[in-house]
C-alpha cells in the first residue's frame, strides 16, 4: 500500500497567488483569554451530537502519582499558562456563529451502557463470534492464538462483563471465558526479530519475557540523549513488567517540556522497520483489531478505563466539500484522480498554504476576513470540481481559516467520535513514552481515510514549525491553535465538570504537540503487530490474491522450480533468488548469508542494470529499452506470499532472517508506485 501523497507540484501551479498587502487585525490577547475562559466554563455542560463526549478516565493503578494540583506535570508553569492561542481560536470559532446549542435528543455522543460497550468492543476486535453463545470459527481461533498474556486478559475482562450483563438481561448466554481460552495450548509466537517472544494464549503462566522500558532520567541528565522506543514486544507486556518489578517512571520523560522533547529512536530488529505504507491493504485491514486489543490491554495495565463514545448520527450535507464525510469526498475524488488517498480539497488547501504561507508571521494564528472566508467557501463548493476556482485570489490567512473550517465541519471528528475521548485522556498518563504508545495504537485504529488525512495535516504542521524563525510559530504555538479545531468538533465544547477547562485545553494542545513532533514514529507498524499479522496469515493458509499477471507467472515458475529440485523448507538455501517484474531471462541471485541485507540486493540490481545498459548500447533489444529508464532510487524489494500478502522491505532488513520468518514467501523487485 503506497503512502498517501499530495498532488504533484505540476498540478498545483495555480496555487501560488501573489501575496496581498492588507493586514488582518489582531484581537487583544488578555481580553480574549479572559472572555474565552469564562465562556468555556459557561458552555462546558452542553454537548452536541456526534461530538464525542470527553470522559475523565479513572486511574486505578497509575504507574506514577501526579503532583498535587498539577494534572500535566511535564509542562512548566510558564508553558501551561501560555494558552493564549488556544483561547483566541475558541473565541474566533464562537464569533463565527459555529457554536450550536444542543439540538437533538437521543444518545448521540453519549457513552454506551455496560454490556453494550463490551459487545461493540468484541465486534471491533474481530471477535463477534464470542457473542450470543456462538461457536468459535477458524478465524476467531487464529486471532486468539496470536494474543499475548495481557491481551488475553483484556479479552477475558470484556467477555466476562458482557456475559454478566447478558445474564442480568436474560438474553442468550455468551461464551464462558474458560470455554474460549481453555482450548488453546501454551505456545510461543516468535516476534520475528530475534529479541523477544510473545506468550501464546494462556490464563496462568510465568512472567512475560518482554524487556522493560529504558530507565528514565531527568531532563538535565539526558539532555541531547536519544531514547530507545521498543516495538519488538507488546506495549502492554512492557508496562506489566515495569509494574511487576515496582519500577514506575520517576520523572524522566514525564518531566520534559515542550521545548526539550526527547528524541526517540526505533531499534531496528533483523527484519527492519515497517511503515504503515509498507503493508498491503489486505494486511493493514488486520492491524486495527489487533491494535484495539493491545490498546485495551495497555490501558488495563496502566489503570485507565478506556471509554468510547457512540458514533453520533449526522444529517446528509447539501454541500459537496465542507461538511461531507471523508469517504464520500474520496469517492468523488476518485472520479478525478483514482489513486488519491487524501481529499483533493484538503490537498489543495495545504498546498496553497505551503506555497505562500509558511514564511508568513503568525500563519494559522492570525485570522482571515470572515466575509472573504464565507465567500471563498461558497466559490469552492460551486467551482472546485469544475476546475474554475482560482487560488490566486486566496489570502494565506483566509486559506488557513478555510483549512480549520474544513476540519471542524466534518460530520464526525477527524479523530473519530468513538476515540476522541481516548485521545483526550492521553495527557493523563504520566510517562511520555507510554503516552506515545497509546497514541501510536490509536493512530493504527483510525479508519484509513481519517489516518491519511491526519497524516497530511501533521506533515504540513511540521513544515510550519520548521520555518519558526520566519513565521514565529513554535511547536507549542501551532499546537495550541490547532487543538480546538481537532477536539472541539463543530465548535462544541465537551461535557466537563467545572474547573477542568484549563486541564482540557492544555491536554488537547499536548496531544497535538506530540503527534506533530513524533509523527514518523506514530506512522510505524510495530514489529509485534506485524508478527501477529504473519501468524494470522500463516494460520489461515491463504495465498495472496495478486493482481499483476506477470508477477503471478514469475511466482508460479519459482514455485515449480522448488518442487522440481526438491527444496526442503528445513534446509536454508545458500543463494536467494530475487524475481524481477520486468521481462529479463533469469532471476537475480544473491548469496544468502547472515550479513546479506536488502540494501545489498538493491545495490547489486542497480549494478546489473548499469552493466546491462552498457553492454547492450545501441541495441534495439526490448529488455534494454525497458531497463534504461529505471532509476535505482525507484527500485524496491517486496516480500510476497507465504504468511504476508505484500510487504515493502526495509533496506536494513536481513534476507536470512526474512527467509526464516517466511520460508514460503518470494522476493520480488518492483518499481516504486509513487
Amino acid at each position: 500500500m503506497a503512502e498517501p501523497a499530495l498532488l504533484p507540484t505540476t498540478q498545483m501551479e495555480r496555487l501560488a497567488p501573489a501575496p496581498l498587502t492588507s493586514p488582518c487585525l489582531r484581537i487583544p490577547r488578555a481580553r480574549v483569554a479572559r472572555r474565552c475562559a469564562q465562556r468555556w466554563a459557561d458552555l462546558g455542560f452542553s454537548s452536541g451530537p456526534s461530538s464525542g463526549r470527553m470522559n475523565q478516565l479513572p486511574q486505578k493503578n497509575p504507574l506514577q502519582p501526579r503532583p498535587a494540583g498539577c494534572s500535566h506535570s511535564w509542562l512548566s508553569s510558564a508553558e501551561s499558562s501560555s494558552m493564549d492561542g488556544f483561547w483566541m481560536e475558541v473565541e474566533r470559532i464562537q464569533q463565527r456563529d459555529e457554536l450550536r446549542e444542543e439540538d437533538s435528543g437521543g444518545n448521540e455522543g453519549q457513552l454506551p451502557e455496560e454490556g453494550e460497550a463490551e459487545s461493540q468492543w468484541l465486534q471491533d476486535a474481530g471477535l463477534s463470534g464470542l457473542l450470543g453463545g456462538l461457536g468459535l470459527d477458524s478465524d476467531h481461533k487464529e486471532l486468539l492464538s496470536t494474543l499475548t498474556q495481557t491481551q488475553v486478559a483484556a479479552v477475558c475482562r470484556r467477555l466476562d462483563i458482557y456475559a454478566r450483563s447478558v445474564r442480568r438481561q436474560h438474553k442468550t448466554p455468551a461464551r464462558d471465558v474458560r470455554d474460549v481460552f481453555g482450548v488453546f495450548n501454551s505456545v510461543k509466537i516468535s516476534s520475528q526479530n530475534g529479541d523477544s517472544s510473545m506468550k501464546g494464549a494462556q490464563l496462568s503462566s510465568g512472567a512475560s519475557k518482554s524487556p522493560p522500558a529504558a530507565e528514565p532520567g531527568g531532563p538535565q541528565e539526558q539532555a541531547g540523549r536519544e531514547e530507545a522506543f521498543n516495538m519488538h514486544s507488546a506495549y502492554s507486556e512492557q508496562a506489566a513488567v515495569l509494574l511487576q518489578k515496582s519500577r514506575p517512571s520517576q520523572g524522566g520523560t514525564s518531566a520534559w517540556g515542550k521545548c526539550s522533547l526527547p528524541k526517540f529512536t526505533i531499534p531496528k530488529g533483523r527484519l527492519g522497520v515497517t511503515r504503515i505504507g509498507d503493508l498491503s491493504l489486505q494486511d493493514m485491514r488486520k492491524v486495527p483489531s489487533l491494535a484495539l486489543i493491545e490498546l485495551t490491554a495497555l490501558c488495563d495495565v496502566l489503570g485507565l478505563d478506556l471509554k468510547r463514545s457512540k458514533a453520533g448520527k449526522w444529517k446528509a450535507a447539501e454541500t459537496r466539500l465542507f461538511g461531507v464525510p471523508l469517504d464520500s469526498l474520496l469517492e468523488a475524488d476518485h472520479k478525478v484522480l483514482p489513486s488519491t488517498q487524501v481529499p483533493l480539497v484538503l490537498q489543495a488547501l495545504l498546498s496553497c498554504l505551503e506555497k505562500r504561507g509558511l514564511d508568513m508571521e503568525g500563519i494559522l494564528r492570525v485570522p482571515g476576513s470572515q466575509a472573504r472566508v464565507k465567500g471563498l467557501e461558497q466559490k469552492l463548493e460551486r467551482d472546485f470540481y469544475a476546475g474554475l476556482f482560482s487560488w490566486d485570489e486566496v489570502h494565506h490567512n483566509d486559506a488557513s481559516d478555510l483549512l480549520k473550517r474544513f476540519i471542524r465541519k466534518l460530520p464526525t471528528p477527524l479523530l473519530t467520535a468513538e476515540y476522541l475521548p481516548a485521545f483526550a485522556v492521553v495527557p493523563n498518563i504520566p510517562d511520555l513514552k507510554q503516552r506515545l504508545q497509546v497514541l501510536h495504537l490509536l493512530i493504527l485504529i483510525l479508519p484509513e481515510p481519517n489516518r491519511n488525512a491526519l497524516k497530511a495535516l501533521l506533515e504540513f504542521l511540521r513544515k510550519v514549525v520548521a520555518r519558526e524563525q520566519h513565521n514565529k510559530m513554535t511547536l507549542w504555538n501551532v499546537s495550541t491553535v490547532m487543538a480546538p479545531n481537532l477536539f472541539l468538533h463543530q465548535g462544541r465544547p465537551p461535557k466537563l465538570p467545572k474547573g477542568k477547562e484549563k486541564q482540557l485545553a492544555e491536554g488537547a494542545a499536548e496531544v497535538v504537540q506530540i503527534m506533530v513532533h513524533y509523527q514518523d514514529l506514530l506512522w510505524t507498524v510495530a514489529s509485534f503487530l506485524v508478527a501477529q499479522v504473519r501468524k494470522l496469515n500463516d494460520s489461515s493458509s491463504r495465498r495472496p490474491q495478486l493482481c499483476d499477471a506477470g508477477l503471478k507467472t514469475w511466482l508460479r515458475r519459482m514455485h515449480a522450480d522448488r518442487v522440481k529440485t526438491g527444496d526442503s523448507l528445513e534446509a536454508t538455501p545458500k543463494v536467494a533468488k530475487i524475481q524481477v517484474v520486468w521481462p529479463i531471462k533469469d532471476p537475480l541471485k544473491v548469496p544468502l548469508t547472515p550479513s546479506t541485507k536488502v540494501a545489498h540486493v538493491l545495490r547489486q540490481f542497480t549494478e546489473h542494470l548499469s552493466t546491462g545498459s552498457k553492454g547492450q548500447e545501441g541495441s534495439e533489444d526490448m529488455n534494454s529499452l525497458l531497463l534504461q529508464p529505471m532509476e535505482s532510487a525507484n527500485i524496491l524489494l517486496y516480500e510476497v506470499g507465504g504468511n504476508i500478502n505484500e510487504h515493502r522491505l526495509d533496506p536494513d532488513a536481513y534476507l536470512l532472517d526474512l527467509y526464516r520468518a517466511n520460508p514460503h514467501g518470494e522476493w520480488v523487485l518492483k518499481q516504486s508506485p509513487t
